[in-house]
């Protein structure tokens, strides 16, 4: 089950999967939680590469957050402590 949260979906997360593609899936679900950080502290902030208002700027802006989330997860810790629970053998 995936859910919509007005971003991209938040990726499904299967701990019954390999090592790496656990790591992958938290790293995902990371980057989910980067872009709603980065999105809600934008709100306020004035244009940043341009004082006049294009057609494409929030578009623009919003995809480049979202590849700065993706860049940046795995590096916050969520995905680590998510990771770590998952991949506990009971």
């Amino acid at each position: 089950m995936e859910i919509s949260t007005g971003y991209s979906n938040i990726p499904n997360i299967n701990k019954n999967v390999e090592d790496s593609e656990l790591r992958e899936q938290t790293d995902a679900f990371e980057a989910v939680i980067i872009k709603m950080l980065m999105d809600n502290a934008a709100k306020n902030d004035k244009d940043m590469f341009s004082s006049q208002k294009d057609p494409g700027d929030k578009i623009y802006k919003s995809m480049y957050r979202d590849e700065l989330s993706k860049a940046s997860a795995g590096g916050f810790g969520f995905s680590q402590m998510l990771y770590d629970y998952l991949s506990r053998k009971n």
